[in-house]
């Protein structure tokens, strides 16, 4: 008998904004993988947690109702103080994955002048409240900025904003070239792919996203992870660590955050 399905069921999402989170092994997997950060494992808490090789870093899964599902921080270093990024279930993991790629990139000039508001003004994103702000031009986001600590929010919401779908924050001392990292995945117009089916979105309006199905090989779907664990790898000088036990999400939220 066969091992598993050979084509899997693929929604093609646009804006992924509002795609939902996605599928967690995006992030942890090529983090484990590729950029040699090492994870623990308690069976009796449905969580992951990953840090860095220097240990300055650690990533924080953890399924919150009333919180943040995903915590990036950061410890002091010598040019900078402690930092922290957090994320709701419903952030699209490639948003994400554009952050923990920029930090583990060894190539990525931190001094250079990075300008989180740049993606989105090319986008065409309209500011307000003294361009303090930035709306999406669906209004379904909104991006701003603390111009006095320097702390950057990210909400997106269907209507009011009262009620958020989800949320981004970055800390004061969040590297600038992080937020950058995360604004330009935002304003990405590629769709993304998502398995859990149209009921899984926060909305079917087709006035705000557009959606595509298809069948494709499961090989090609596996093969995306790898592409993206060598593409990650190859930044660094050693090959990707071996592990026949990647770091996967705990399996009370396999469903919520796809």
């Amino acid at each position: 008998m066969p091992d598993g399905p050979a084509n899997v069921d693929i929604d093609y999402i646009a804006p992924r904004h509002l795609a939902g989170g996605g599928d967690p092994a995006w992030i942890t997997v090529p983090l484990h993988r590729a950029c040699g950060w090492s994870y623990g494992h308690d069976p009796l808490m449905p969580r992951v947690l990953l840090s860095s090789p220097d240990q300055r870093a650690l990533l924080r899964l953890e399924p919150d109702p009333d919180g943040r599902w995903w915590t990036l921080q950061h410890a002091p270093a010598t040019d900078r103080p402690a930092w922290f990024a957090c994320f709701d279930a419903r952030t699209p993991v490639e948003m994400i994955a554009a952050c923990t790629d920029a930090l583990t990139d060894p190539t990525v000039g931190q001094a250079d002048n990075w300008d989180p508001q740049e993606p989105l003004l090319t986008a065409g994103w309209s500011l307000a409240y003294s361009n303090r702000r930035l709306a999406s031009p669906d209004g379904t986001v909104r991006v701003e900025t603390d111009e006095t600590t320097g702390a950057w929010w990210v909400d997106t919401a269907l209507r009011d904003f009262r009620a958020l779908l989800w949320q981004a924050h970055f800390s004061e001392h969040t590297p600038p070239h992080l937020i950058t990292a995360f604004t330009a995945a935002l304003t990405d117009p590629r769709p993304v792919p998502r398995t859990a089916g149209p009921s899984s979105l926060p909305t079917r309006n087709p006035d705000l996203i557009t959606l595509s199905h298809r069948e494709v090989p499961a090989t090609q779907v596996a093969g995306a992870m790898e592409e993206r664990i060598r593409s990650l790898a190859a930044r660094r000088s050693g090959p990707p660590a071996a592990s026949t036990h990647p770091p996967q999400r705990p399996q009370a939220e396999r469903h919520r955050l796809r």
